[in-house]
């Protein structure tokens, strides 16, 4: 596993992560702990020491489950959360309604005040189990609070050693052009795959010009492009992915051919399609780190296989080309 700087800041990640959304359930139709913890465990022991979560994944039960599964082992992790998606206050601007893990609806708002900022890291600092988080990342954008606010709150917990770094998730380029007036933010972290690549055309080379490091999330485009699901897939109460547009029609059908495609050229190279998937997006351009998401030890020792191998010029020529044949459809 290979470790890679983000920005300028002087925190090293691995070059794939664990991304854990989906160990705290919320709209993944749940997850079972016990498989969420040895997941972590099994992703630390292969060098996956980058861990990403955020207060809102599960409503801090992702923390909780970090906390547990990197207990003893916190000096060769680094903990990546996030913050700024508020659900026990209506403050800020209203993001989306939802049910939380026991089925109440909830409210979603986006909010990063500075003493949002301050009261929100605290919560996750216990609810993690450490005195200091390597990457602090707003999550979504907040148009109620100037940027620069939140910039400064994030300056200011690193002058307090609460955290190592600050960044940004899911910026634009205008976002970050702020952003930056104020602080050298390390990352942003965006979702990027094979089948959505809007980010090349303008905060890829934005990023590489500002030495911000990029996270790509969702690279497997929430397992769709794992080849495990067929169209009559029976999705669990409450997840959310078949109403997402790269799992309805025609982009779902489009998508099931490219990844038949695919998988011939990761069965000539003795891989599987996840682990072809992943090693094509961390070599891309501006790609700092890449976020994959488990639930159980078998799908991490997937993952990780993933750095062991470097495709060769002809593979990624023909992975590209038939990436510009795939047509998707973006309007939900």
């Amino acid at each position: 596993m290979e470790y890679r700087t983000l920005g300028k800041s002087d925190l090293k990640v691995s070059e794939i992560a664990f991304g854990a959304w989906a160990i705290g359930g919320w709209l993944w139709g749940g997850a079972d702990a016990n498989d969420a913890i040895k997941a972590i465990e099994t992703a630390i022991d292969h060098g996956m020491t980058s861990i990403d979560t955020a207060a809102v994944y599960g409503f801090g039960l992702s923390e909780e489950l970090v906390a547990k599964a990197v207990k003893g082992k916190r000096d060769k992790t680094q903990i990546l959360t996030k913050f700024g998606m508020v659900w026990d206050e209506k403050k800020g601007k209203f993001f989306f309604s939802s049910n939380d893990n026991s089925g109440k609806d909830i409210d979603i708002y986006a909010y990063s005040s500075k003493e949002r900022v301050f009261a929100d890291c605290d919560k996750s600092l216990k609810r993690l189990g450490t005195d200091y988080i390597d990457l602090y990342q707003i999550h979504w954008p907040d148009a109620t609070t100037p940027i620069s606010e939140t910039m400064e709150a994030l300056e200011m917990l690193i002058t307090k050693g609460k955290i190592r770094a600050g960044a940004v998730s899911n910026y634009s380029v205008d976002q970050m052009s702020e952003a930056i007036k104020t602080l050298q933010i390390a990352s942003n972290q965006i979702p990027y795959s094979m089948v959505n690549r809007g980010i090349e055309k303008e905060i890829v080379p934005f990023c590489i010009e500002n030495n911000i490091g990029i996270l790509a999330y969702s690279p497997l485009q929430r397992g769709l492009l794992t080849g495990k699901f067929k169209k009559d897939h029976s999705f669990g109460d409450g997840d959310s992915r078949p109403n997402t547009p790269h799992y309805k029609e025609p982009n779902l059908s489009r998508i099931l051919e490219f990844t038949g495609k695919l998988k011939v050229i990761a069965d000539d190279r003795e891989v599987t399609l996840s682990q072809l998937v992943l090693n094509w997006t961390k070599e891309q351009p501006g790609i700092t780190c890449v976020l994959a998401g488990a639930r159980n030890p078998q799908q991490v020792l997937d993952n990780v296989k993933a750095v062991d191998f470097k495709l060769h010029d002809d593979e990624i020529k023909n992975i590209n080309n038939l990436i510009a044949e795939l047509k998707i459809e973006t309007k939900p």
